[in-house]
């Protein structure tokens, strides 16, 4: 199938896809059958999407396999310009795209319009991976020429979930593509137009040959099939850390390499010398943007004894003016969650630190996926709520009197993803942010930042560190290392 790229042409045509998967070029039905694409704000169905099996993967990883080594061979202004068309063609289909987010996603207009922005964004920066340095001459002790060179691991397979699926895919997709691999990509089951399907058919228009992006999307037997498969080199998995657990267990089996980007529970702490109001706006921003449905969302929120009951008192009066509804409809702050089990997880988690002992300062309630921005003074250290992901638009308020108390509550916990300090003092900000593990740290910021250009990962349950995100980390990320030497004349040995 070709469309044109014009603004006005439609790229996502559900007559064509609906109900299929993508391998070898082709749409195609699925041994998993179809599944329905809801809108999570009017639980009308958008569209039948395809399901893949186990055979599925199978066939897709041989296809994807055999087509791997041609794009490799490709000179790389060649793999340059497909990833540029593709990133324009993001921008020139912005509208459309966007369109499926805030329907099926459930994401507010500008949370949709950053998420193309950062995948374009991406794709740009992978295209010029094809002609980055990819070797070093190194020194020998041999009469002979010695290089470390980086070559494609082959078979790329991306598992991406439901929360930000064009950024948390296209982060894997475009620099796994650039450097001469193939893709499987499996999203979520719940977002596979966004987080599927338009990947698919703006390399398609970019011109990406046939086999190089395969779309299978699945649940756990599609995942578990792909981090098997002895074609597939390498996983790049977003998601829980439960399931990060289970893909880092089966990869360990198969020894296939994974890059694990897991959950997290940030820490924000508040100086006693920060501007209170400064300090709630960026809080209510990394609370509350996309529902809270963000891995790096602000969960604790550390905040001086002094100035902890007026940051509760503004947090609470801003969570009560916001205004939660369908964002497909009009302008609201907040959208609704992915679904009824994703709601009753974080309705329980508030309801049990209630009956803990914390003080429900605003929110609470919901009316059927609107869950209502919600804050939670003093909750006990040991509630759900307080020290695990909530995945929901819950912000947990903790008092601290000294730096040192600071320290040890933000780096209490098994995460270690991002870090925020407001502080007037910033190099005393970055002296304690020394001190708490984490793979990014803001100063003077919330915790939810995003550029294509920099590293992007944390430590302990929040995965396995910095793998996407800069040249270096993409490179490191996607190729393998080959030792090389080369000789004038063979070699003499004594035996």
């Amino acid at each position: 199938m070709s469309t044109a790229t014009q603004d006005t042409a439609t790229l996502i045509d559900p007559d064509v896809f609906a109900g299929r998967i993508y391998i070898d070029g082709e749409w195609v039905e699925g041994g998993g059958g179809a599944t329905a694409s809801i809108e999570p704000a009017t639980g009308a169905t958008l569209v039948q999407v395809g399901m893949a099996d186990a055979a599925d993967v199978a066939r897709a990883a041989a296809s994807a396999a055999r087509a791997q080594q041609e794009w490799a061979a490709m000179p790389h202004p060649a793999r340059a310009a497909v990833l540029r068309k593709a990133a324009q063609l993001w921008e020139q289909h912005a509208e459309e795209i966007m369109g499926w987010n805030i329907r099926e996603v459930g994401a507010i207009p500008p949370l949709a319009g950053f998420a193309l922005h950062v995948t374009a964004a991406e794709c740009y920066e992978a295209s010029s991976l094809p002609s980055a340095p990819l070797g070093t001459i190194l020194s020998s002790e041999e009469p002979r020429l010695s290089l470390a060179q980086q070559i494609p691991v082959g078979v790329v397979g991306v598992i991406s979930p439901f929360n930000v699926p064009l950024i948390l895919g296209i982060r894997a997709v475009a620099p796994a593509l650039a450097l001469g691999n193939a893709v499987l990509l499996k999203p979520d089951p719940r977002t596979v137009v966004t987080g599927g399907v338009s990947m698919v058919r703006i390399f398609e228009e970019a011109g990406l040959p046939k086999g190089i992006l395969q779309l299978v999307p699945g649940g756990a037997e599609v995942g578990e099939a792909m981090v098997a498969d002895p074609h597939v080199r390498v996983v790049a998995f977003t998601g829980s850390t439960r399931a990060g657990r289970a893909v880092g267990e089966l990869a360990g089996r198969h020894l296939t390499r994974a890059h694990l980007e897991l959950g997290g529970n940030s820490a924000f702490l508040v100086r006693e010398d920060a501007d209170v109001d400064q300090a709630v706006n960026l809080a209510t921003w990394g609370a509350f943007l996309h529902q809270g449905q963000i891995c790096m969302t602000v969960g604790r929120h550390i905040v001086h004894e002094s100035l902890f009951e007026e940051y509760v008192a503004k947090l609470a009066a801003k969570a009560d003016s916001m205004v939660v509804g369908d964002p497909a409809a009009g302008q609201v702050h907040l959208g609704p969650l992915i679904d009824e089990t994703q709601r009753d997880r974080v309705h329980t988690l508030v309801q049990d630190a209630v009956a803990q002992g914390a003080r429900l300062a605003a929110g609470g309630t919901y009316e059927q996926l609107f869950y209502r921005p919600t804050v939670l003074a003093n909750p006990p250290k040991d509630a759900a709520a307080y020290c695990d992901e909530v995945f929901g638009p819950v912000a947990s308020v903790v008092s601290f009197a000294t730096d040192d108390e600071a320290v040890e509550l933000a780096a209490a916990t098994d995460y270690g993803l991002s870090l925020g300090i407001v502080s007037r003092d910033a190099m005393k900000a970055y002296d304690l942010a020394k001190r708490i593990p984490t793979g990014i740290v803001h100063i003077n910021d919330q915790t939810v930042n995003d550029e294509a250009n920099a590293p992007f990962g944390g430590v302990g349950a929040s995965g396995t560190g910095s793998r996407h995100g800069g040249a270096q980390a993409n490179i490191d990320a996607f190729t393998e290392t080959r030792w090389i030497t080369m000789r004038r004349e063979p070699g003499q040995y004594p035996l």
